[in-house]
């Protein structure tokens, strides 16, 4: 590739490939005003009820809150449902479908915020499920459907207030169809048939570039994905502020923030 400059030679991959696969993390939703839940201070500083209680995230995400507290289970899951509810995706999402107009797109998130369904990409694998659907807390089968009805209201402690949302089939507790830590309950299938789909893409592009976003190291589900992804080809661009490094095989890495880059690469790929 021509030039040294990185954001020269990621632009360069991105005109040349004959397809775009975007690995996407909890990055991409800070530019449309998502809290990032990395570390405990940043949690706590978005939650401050969890930290007069010194409850971390992973502590708040587990499934056995559902069992013990629901009330609390659902404070944390229902804020984070409006949220994600009333919260647009950022321009950076219109950019990556701007690309996928002149080539086939496909995206894999651990991202449980629907925006990039909200943003009208064609094929997304939601790799951790999604906040907009629920399953039976048991579970008591296999269903799973849509939260649209939920509408949970607060205290000031953040806790849930009756009546919480019930599987439609047993009565029982219904909860987030999202895997969650120590979680073996999760109804996955939606999910897999996700990925299966995303498989099948793959086998037809065989040779994408593989632009990661803002995908942590605490659970590399993602930042995995997509260097197994790019592993034939060395074309991952990964973006990412805080763990830009690419330690295994090659790419280029950028080390800012998802909207800021993405607009930056545009602005490359108008230039030629």
């Amino acid at each position: 590739m021509s030039g040294s400059d990185p954001l020269t030679q990621a632009a360069e991959l991105i005109r040349g490939a004959d397809a775009v696969l975007v690995c996407a993390g909890a990055g991409m939703g800070v530019d449309s005003g998502l809290p990032d839940f990395r570390g405990n201070e940043g949690f706590w500083r978005n939650y401050p009820p969890y930290a007069r209680l010194g409850l971390s995230f992973a502590e708040v995400a587990d499934p056995q809150h559902f069992a013990e507290d629901p009330e609390l289970a659902w404070g944390f899951y229902g804020h984070r449902l409006d949220l994600y509810r009333e919260a647009e995706p950022h321009e950076g999402f219109e950019i990556l479908l701007k690309w996928g107009a002149r080539r086939p797109l496909a995206v894999l998130t651990s991202n449980v915020d629907g925006h990039f369904t909200k943003a009208g990409f064609p094929l997304v694998a939601e790799v951790h499920g999604s906040i907009h659907h629920l399953q039976c807390v048991k579970p008591c089968g296999p269903d799973i459907w849509a939260s649209d009805e939920v509408g949970l209201a607060l205290d000031d402690d953040m806790r849930a207030k009756p009546p919480l949302p019930e599987c439609p089939h047993c009565g029982a507790l219904a909860r987030p169809n999202i895997l969650m830590f120590g979680d073996f309950d999760w109804v996955s299938h939606r999910s897999d048939g996700q990925l299966r789909e995303l498989t099948e893409w793959r086998r037809k592009h065989s040779r994408p570039v593989v632009i990661e976003i803002g995908a942590g190291k605490a659970v590399p589900t993602v930042r995995r994905y997509a260097e197994l992804a790019s592993a034939a080809t060395g074309w991952l661009v990964r973006i990412n502020p805080r763990d830009p490094e690419i330690r295994h095989g090659r790419g280029i890495s950028l080390p800012y923030g998802a909207l800021e880059t993405l607009t930056a690469l545009d602005a490359r790929l108008k230039e030629e």
